[in-house]
Formats: structure tokens, C-alpha cells, sequence
């Protein structure tokens, strides 16, 4: 029972900050999926309350999900043949069905089932989704919520013509007011941070401005004139006595079951990369169970469908913001749907003033983050053969449909990996015939050998032994004798060292240094006989040359090439909810016995539309004696650091000014305490306040959450430097003693 009340204080609030999101999140999509808005908040209340109990997953946020916008479009628009209403209701019944195929493949244990799908071709889906959530959405933003064109090519083209009804005054100058304020909070609110601005996500500032700008309006005409009713959402004063009710008049129809294929598809595509996705992310490395969690989103989805709702599916931007704002079980989700239920329930007068303009901007920054043009530098960068089947998946998918360009993007990969193969046969031959062996060797450590190629279609064997492997043990993957490994698969095995490291074991992959790339992208395919060009010699920038410099003046050392071990910094609380994507522009040098490093790293919070990129400068002191592990920073700044679980506030009574200053927080109160002497007081003191973390071995030493310029790398280190000698001369002889 105590566990359950600490379970409920952890995560009523991170389930709070979700549901802000969510709110305008799901009415924004059911919009844009051609149904009533209440539909969006029926799929997150039932999502949120029914999956919490039967799931298989941990912290993962369920709800409506972007994914399914064009699915479900399509559907209402195809089954009511134009009446989107009738449309609505038969859309309904392929709901329910699309749940219950959900739930067989849970109970067929499909929860592999999105690695059988090629990653460029996966990427390039879902930046077609984002391009045609942007091709309607943008009109609406712009003050024409009902555009003439249906394509998403002709919803593009038609657009000046809509600046241009706009220009005219034929449109609401308000509706244009409210969708271009709207957008700007989105795009400025990752960029300024605020701690009172992010105090409340901003979808739901938006839904507040946008509420607020129509009462007023409302109220005193006379100085703003308000909106026509059809730019404002319709929801029932009583939503129960308006709940629509699902229609199997289609069943029989070839169209219908099209629609609940489609549905099944996406949804579980969409869920299962959602779902290892926020594993990465979770503090306490615990890992889904895709399959148990499959049969609650399919039980949900059917729930959801019976009372007017759509698809239940597993979201990442929204469980990302839960991880982050300390979510540790699937209480955080009850809770999500939970409050959305009061929302409904408590101020349904409120909802019914937000503005279409104003969800429709959230939903074209939904878009945009989907097919951004950094989506295509990213792709680009592993390979022109990843960025051509992503181009072919897009294009196919906004001229056809989605089935239809997932499966051009499948018949890409496998012609560009045959023509790279050479060889069709033995393409054809391993990908149905067993092309690994695992043993364990002597010394108690596994050997895994994969022959002739791994790809996207024959991954499977090498995913079911390892699996069959505790994730705690050494194991060796080895490639020697394979030609080929592609995206896919190298992707897929970046997850898995991550899952092996953060059980203690270790996940070594050899065999694909005699591979060749195309690029220099860590998991860019590898080929048998393949080079790349002889580099050139890099082209310092003028910050490297002065670190380069620099570094020359203290007899250090210094690297600037980009480096993947990061497992020292990883090892820190700071970055329990945040993935280190590479570090560069190390600086290497030593204080008697403390090994110093400073090193540029760039890393992300988040993932998907929620991921945000961050790039900091930091300096790790490695120490040959352990010491109290703690965390200190300004005061009221440690939110930095989401998860201090065991971490307690501790005061220096003999230091009034040292702890109105700093906040400090750690295991072991007395030893803290012991080793914050007076003469480290004082120092810490005397200096500029950093953000300093003990993990008992080393210390984490940062001021800023970007990268440091000359003269701040030169304070850090002198910081850095100083501290150092301190800890050699005094600390090592009185405190460790």
C-alpha cells in the first residue's frame, strides 16, 4: 500500500503536465482526421486509464497518435463516400476491428513486428504524414478552415490563393491573428528557456491565449469583432447524450477492411517504434513488453471505438515530456487520461471558445518537426541510397496511400540491397534460411556469428538470440563473415548495446571494420569492398584552432574529431533522461592525480516531434579514491536533473550565504557534508557557480546548457584546475582518510 501512494505522488504530476499537452494534442488531431474533436479526448481518457491497468510498458504516454491522421481521413472520406458523418460511424466499426486484430497480434506475439520494416522507408512515411498534416492544416492556420482542394499536391498549389482571399479581407484577419501567434509560441518556445514559460506546455498556452482573445472578442465586439461559430470547435454541452456509436453497415465491403488494415498497421507500426523509443529513455532502464502491450491498446482501441474514439496508440512526443518531468510508472497515464476526463467534464464551456486557426497551428509544427529539412540532412547523411528510398516512400505515399508507399519503400530497399549484394540469390536464400550461431564460449561469454548478410527482413534471427541472451553478459557479435549489414540493422544494434550496458553486461560488435561506407555516418550500411575516399585534411574552425592552442599554452592534449564512448559521462544523474548522440573537441590534461577532460557534447531530451537537441560544454575530473555522490547547482536550478530518487536537501547551518546560494542534494548527508569542508566552501565561493555532480568516482563540472565560448572554456578549466588541486593537496589527506 505505501508503495502505491509513493507511485501516486510520483506521477500525479508528470500525468498533470501530459494531459496540458494532450488536451489541445488530441482535439487537433481528431480535427484533422475529419471527426468530431471529442473524439481525440475519448481516445486518450480510454487510452490512458485502460492501458495504464493492461499494458506492458512502463512510462509510455497512449492516446491519438499523428500517425493515424491520414489513415483515419482517408476512412471517414472513402466509407461515407463524401458524407463525412456517415463516414464518421463507419470509420467506428473499422475502429473496433482494427482493435481486435491489434489484440491477436499481441497474442501472436507480433510485437516485432515494426523491424520488419526498412528504416529509410519508415522515416519517409512518416515525413509524408507530416507534409500532408501540413498541406490542410496550414489553410485553416491562415484563417480558411474549409480549402476547396482535397490533395495534398492541390492543398499546396492552392495556397497563395489563399493568402491572397486573405490579403483581400475576405477572410477573419482575427482567425489569421490567432494561427500566426499561435505558431510563433510553438517555434520560440523550444528556443527561450524560460522557467516560467515552461512552467505550462505550449500547446496549452496557446489553448489559454486562444480562449481568452474569443471571450474578449465576444464581450466587447465593438473594439475586436469575433469569430464566426465555424471557426470555433463543436463540442456538446453534455457529451454523454451526444456520443456517437459505430455503424458495421460496411463490414462486407472490400473498402472497410482496406480501412481497418490501414488502421491495424500504422497504429502498430506507430506504437511498437514509439514503445522502444521511450525505453531508451527510461531512468531505470527497464524494457516493454511489446506484446502485453499490444492486447491493452488493442482492448482500448475497441473501448475507444464503441464510444466514438479512435485508435488507441503509444506516442513518443507526449511520453517524453513524461519521462522528463519524473514519471517512474503507468500511473503517469492514468493520471493523463484521467485529468483530461475533468477537463471534458469541468470546462467544456471553455473548450468550446478555442479556435480552430489556434489547433491548427499546433498540428502544422506537428508537421513541419515531421518533415523538416533536418529529417532530410539526417537521412542524407547515412547514404544517397537511404535518402532515395525515403524519397520514394514520400512520394508514393502523398500520391496513393499509405499502404501503398510503405511497400514501395520495402521493394526499394530490397532492389538497391540486391543491386549492392550483386547477388539475388543469396539475398533470397538468407533471408528464409537461418544465417546465425550462438554459443558460449569458456570463459563464460557469448558468441554470436552472422553469415552472408544482415538486413531488414532476415533481422529477425539475429534479435530472437539475442534476446535469448541475459543482457547483463559480455557478448561478441560477430560480422566477419557476413558481406552486407544495412541501416536497419545497424540501427537496431545501437538499442541493443544501449540495453546490454544498462544491465550491467556489454554488447561488442567486430567484423564491420573490413566493411566499407559511403559515409562517415555511424550507421550508415556496410559493404564488403567498399571505401570511402581518402579523407582530406579537416578544416579547423577559428574556436577549434584557439582550443587547439590553447591546450598547446597547459601542455595538454586536444582532438577534434567527433568521438562515440561516452559511457563516463553517461554514468552521471544529468543524464539519466537525456541520450548523448557523439562528443568533440576534447581536452585532455592532469592535476597530479586527477585526470582531466573537457569535451563539447551534443545530446538530446526527448524523441521524435519532442526531441530537442542540446549542445554543452563539459568538464569530467576522474578521481582514483570514491567520494559522496551529490549533485549541487544554483538554488531552485536542480531541474536539471530530473530523477534524484535517494537524493536529500542537505543544509550548511555554519554557512547561511553557501546555502542560500547553492542547492545541494546528496545520498549521504554527513559525508557530503564532511567533504564540502570550509575550505571548499570557501573556494566554491570565490568562484562562478557551476553546476557540479558527484557519481562517487568522478565530478561533472558545467555552467550553461550550450556550448562555451574561449574565454568561459578558459574560466571552466581554471575552475576545473583549481578545484583539482584542491582535492590532491587537502581532500585526499582530511576528508577520505
Amino acid at each position: 500500500m505505501q508503495q502505491i501512494f509513493k507511485n501516486i505522488r510520483e506521477n500525479i504530476f508528470p500525468g498533470f503536465v501530459v494531459s496540458l499537452i494532450a488536451l489541445p494534442l488530441s482535439l487537433g488531431l481528431a480535427l484533422a482526421s475529419g471527426v468530431p474533436p471529442i473524439a481525440g479526448i475519448i481516445t486518450a481518457v480510454v487510452g490512458g486509464i485502460l492501458v495504464s491497468v493492461l499494458g506492458g510498458s512502463h512510462i509510455t504516454i497512449t492516446g491519438p497518435g499523428n500517425g493515424l491522421v491520414v489513415a483515419t481521413l482517408s476512412a471517414v472520406t472513402i466509407l461515407g463516400a463524401g458524407n463525412m458523418a456517415e463516414g464518421y460511424l463507419y470509420t467506428l466499426a473499422a475502429v473496433i476491428c482494427s482493435g481486435v486484430v491489434m489484440y491477436l497480434f499481441g497474442l501472436l506475439r507480433f510485437g516485432a513486428l515494426s523491424d520488419f520494416f526498412p528504416t529509410a522507408a519508415v522515416q519517409g512515411m512518416l515525413a509524408a504524414i507530416g507534409l500532408i498534416i501540413m498541406a490542410k492544416q496550414i489553410h485553416v492556420m491562415l484563417g480558411e478552415v474549409s480549402p476547396e482542394a482535397s490533395g495534398t499536391a492541390a492543398l499546396f498549389a492552392t495556397l497563395p490563393a489563399t493568402l491572397s482571399s486573405l490579403f483581400r479581407g475576405e477572410l477573419p484577419m482575427l482567425a489569421y491573428a490567432i494561427g500566426a501567434l499561435s505558431l510563433v509560441i510553438m517555434i520560440l518556445y523550444s528556443v527561450v528557456r524560460n522557467r516560467f514559460l515552461h512552467l505550462i506546455p505550449a500547446p496549452m498556452w496557446i489553448v489559454l491565449i486562444a480562449i481568452g482573445v474569443t471571450y474578449f472578442s465576444q464581450k466587447y465586439p465593438h473594439i475586436l469583432q469575433p469569430l464566426p461559430s465555424e471557426y470555433l470547435i463543436n463540442i456538446p454541452e453534455n457529451f454523454w447524450d451526444d456520443l456517437s456509436f459505430p455503424n458495421f453497415g460496411k463490414v462486407g465491403h472490400f473498402d472497410f477492411w482496406v480501412a481497418v488494415f490501414t488502421l491495424t498497421l500504422i497504429s502498430s507500426m506507430e506504437s511498437l517504434l514509439s514503445i522502444k523509443a521511450v525505453d531508451k529513455l527510461d531512468p531505470k532502464h527497464r524494457r516493454s513488453n511489446a506484446n502485453k502491450d499490444l492486447r491493452a491498446l488493442g482492448i482500448a482501441t475497441m473501448a475507444s471505438g464503441a464510444l466514438g474514439g479512435l485508435n488507441v496508440v503509444s506516442v513518443i512526443a507526449r511520453s517524453s515530456v513524461n519521462v522528463n518531468n519524473g514519471a517512474t510508472t503507468r500511473w503517469s497515464n492514468f493520471f493523463h487520461g484521467a485529468f483530461l476526463l475533468v477537463f471534458l467534464l469541468v470546462f467544456t464551456q471553455g473548450l468550446q471558445h478555442i479556435s480552430l486557426p489556434a489547433l491548427a497551428s499546433i498540428l502544422v509544427y506537428t508537421g513541419y518537426k515531421l518533415a523538416s529539412p533536418a529529417v532530410f540532412r539526417r537521412i542524407l547523411k547515412v547514404g544517397w541510397i537511404q535518402l532515395a528510398i525515403f524519397l520514394i516512400t514520400l512520394i508514393t505515399t502523398i500520391f496513393t496511400n499509405l499502404i501503398s508507399g510503405i511497400v514501395a519503400g520495402i521493394l526499394a530497399t530490397i532492389i538497391f540491397q540486391i543491386w549492392a549484394i550483386d547477388r539475388a540469390q543469396v539475398l533470397l536464400r538468407y533471408t528464409f534460411r537461418p544465417n546465425t550461431l550462438l554459443y558460449r564460449e569458456t570463459d563464460g561469454q557469448y558468441l554470436l556469428s552472422v553469415k552472408a548478410f544482415s538486413n531488414f527482413l532476415n533481422f529477425l534471427g539475429v534479435k530472437k538470440k539475442l534476446d535469448s541472451i541475459p543482457f547483463s553478459s559480455k557478448v561478441i557479435l560477430d560480422f566477419s563473415l557476413a558481406k552486407f549489414v544495412d541501416y536497419s540493422v545497424m540501427e537496431q544494434l545501437q538499442g541493443y548495446q544501449q540495453n546490454f550496458k544498462n544491465a550491467g553486461g556489454d554488447l561488442e560488435i567486430i567484423g564491420l571494420d573490413d566493411m566499407g561506407t559511403t559515409t562517415k555516418h555511424p550507421l550508415a550500411p556496410r559493404l564488403t569492398g567498399r571505401r570511402n575516399k581518402k579523407d582530406s585534411q579537416l578544416q579547423l574552425s577559428h574556436r577549434q584552432k584557439a582550443l587547439r592552442l590553447f591546450s598547446k599554452k597547459l601542455d595538454w592534449r586536444y582532438a577534434s574529431q567527433k568521438f562515440q564512448n561516452t559511457i563516463e559521462f553517461e554514468s552521471f544523474k544529468y543524464f539519466e533522461t537525456r541520450v548523448i548522440d557523439t562528443g568533440r573537441n576534447q581536452v585532455q590534461g592532469k592535476v597530479g592525480d586527477i585526470d582531466i577532460l573537457m569535451a563539447d557534447l551534443d545530446y538530446h531530451e526527448g524523441e521524435f516531434i519532442a526531441r530537442e537537441s542540446i549542445h554543452s560544454t563539459m568538464v569530467m575530473l576522474t578521481l582514483n579514491v570514491e567520494i559522496p555522490s551529490f549533485v549541487m547547482d544554483k538554488e531552485n536550478l536542480l531541474d536539471k536533473v530530473a530523477h534524484l530518487a535517494g537524493f536529500d536537501d542537505i543544509n550548511f547551518a555554519m554557512h547561511p550565504d553557501f546555502s542560500k546560494t547553492f542547492n545541494v542534494k546528496g545520498k549521504d548527508r554527513k559525508a557530503v557534508i564532511r567533504f564540502l569542508d570550509d575550505e571548499m566552501i570557501d573556494f566554491l565561493q570565490a568562484n562562478k557557480t557551476y553546476h557540479i555532480e558527484s557519481n562517487g568516482k568522478a565530478l561533472l563540472i558545467f555552467e550553461k546548457e550550450r556550448l562555451s565560448i574561449l574565454s568561459e572554456i578558459k574560466q571552466l578549466v581554471s575552475f576545473a584546475s583549481r578545484l583539482s588541486s584542491i582535492l590532491n593537496s587537502k581532500l585526499y589527506d582530511e576528508c577520505l582518510d
